[in-house]
């Protein structure tokens, strides 16, 4: 039963703890309960939407969606998820997190408008944010997708322009067990006559087959659009756009040009309803912010934090750590949730990392150091290998035994780059 409006959470952090308790499972995939609470809730978003979906790269393409957007002069709707430090990360208006006070009218609004309708964490967090973004007035908002995509909350309201970022193997347990079957899922988000972007280089067939059965206007990388690194930046090439000398995004890693250009691609196909100028563009890719994306916290030594939690996220990382060689060795504080592939992802960064340390995550879900060695081990994973008894423990002893030439990372989940981050800002290196 839903609460009484006199007893309703009075902060954030109440209102989190009530909705992770209104539902039996985490997950549960499904628009039916999202939709009947949606439409009492009267959302109907009269602004664009874009939602992107994607194995790996959702957030930093909805990062530099907002960013040049914003630099277009529109005032944007931004949900993202998972959150790094703080939930407010995943409510973004006009560049800054929604506060306290318009997350608590938000869930309100969606607590005494459900009935007796059970809704998962993400499912309120998601009509939340909507309703949010409505009376904010945006101009546009763009939807990160939590898992997959046809059954995902984002897809209750119907996107005015989508994105597939790739397809690859995450989340099997609720997808499928094979590119074919997730290419499905994650098609789910294009709408017929709709702007529908597929930024795989090989996309499985179904995500094609999708685009074409519901009438999605389909831009397919490689056959409607193109980007090529230059020497002093890239270029991108459209249907109808002809963009060079581009800058590099502030993001960084060889993915991150992929990502822009599906970025782009998207804007292009909605550029009659959503005009953007190159100086915006331009403007947009230089100042695109996301955490825990090869993000560097310093340079001697380098210490670099990665959320990358799959085996295809990986490899992209382990692309950049060869892209960017330091003169030492490179220690590796790694955790993961039990249940991801840990063998899998760890051995994309056997060649690049000597020493590792492993340590629990203080997560349910999170794997015990014992399960985290034993699956590197039978990665056959060649580097020294050390147990610790926390993400700070380890960090703080990787940190002790590096010199100014090595290089630390820290990888393996939100979770273990957020306990770094909050190390690091006590340590007060980080700031606030």
């Amino acid at each position: 039963m839903p609460v009484a409006a006199a007893s309703l959470p009075s902060t954030v952090d109440a209102w989190l703890a009530y909705l992770e308790k209104l539902h039996p499972r985490n997950i549960a995939l499904g628009l039916e309960r999202a939709a009947l609470v949606n439409a009492r809730l009267g959302s109907r978003p009269v602004f664009p939407l874009i939602t992107v979906a994607g194995t790996n790269g959702k957030g930093s393409t909805c990062a530099m969606l907002e960013a040049i957007l914003t630099a277009a002069g529109y005032r944007v709707g931004l949900y993202t998820s998972p959150h790094i430090l703080r939930y407010h990360e995943r409510v973004r208006v006009a560049g800054r997190e929604a506060d306290d006070d318009a997350l608590c009218r938000a869930f309100a609004a969606v607590e005494q408008t459900r009935g007796d309708t059970p809704l998962t964490y993400f499912e309120f967090s998601t009509l939340a944010a909507l309703w949010h973004f409505i009376r904010a007035e945006v101009d546009v908002a763009v939807l990160e997708v939590g898992l997959g995509g046809r059954l995902d909350a984002v897809n209750v309201v119907a996107a005015d322009g989508a994105v597939v970022t790739n397809v690859d193997l995450d989340h099997q347990e609720y997808l499928g067990d094979d590119r074919e079957t997730i290419g499905t899922e994650k098609a789910g988000i294009y709408r017929g006559g709709h702007p529908a972007v597929c930024a795989d280089p090989q996309p499985p067939r179904s995500v094609i087959a999708h685009a074409r059965a519901v009438g999605a206007d389909l831009i397919q990388l490689g056959q409607d659009y193109s980007y090529r690194a230059e020497a002093s930046g890239w270029c991108y090439t459209g249907r109808r756009w002809r963009l060079t000398g581009l800058p590099l995004p502030a993001l960084r890693g060889e993915c991150q040009l992929g990502n822009a250009a599906a970025a782009l691609a998207v804007l292009e196909g909605l550029s009659a309803r959503l005009p953007v100028t190159p100086t915006a563009i331009h403007r947009g890719l230089t100042e695109a912010c996301l955490p825990g994306r090869f993000q560097c916290l310093a340079e001697k030594p380098a210490m670099i934090l990665d959320v990358a939690h799959n085996p295809h996220a990986a490899r992209a990382l382990a692309w950049n750590l060869q892209a960017n060689p330091v003169a030492g060795r490179t220690y590796a504080v790694f955790s993961m949730l039990q249940d991801k592939d840990i063998a899998g992802t760890a051995a994309m960064l056997d060649p690049w990392v000597d020493c590792w340390r492993v340590a629990e995550i203080a997560h349910p879900r999170g794997a015990a150091a014992e399960t985290l060695e034993r699956a590197l081990r039978h990665a056959g994973i060649r580097g020294e290998i050390h147990r610790d008894g926390g993400i700070a423990a380890a960090w703080r002893a990787t940190c002790d035994a590096a010199n100014e030439d090595d290089r630390i990372l820290a990888f393996g989940s939100f979770h273990t780059v957020a306990a770094v981050l909050r190390q690091w800002r006590e340590s007060g290196l980080g700031g606030k």
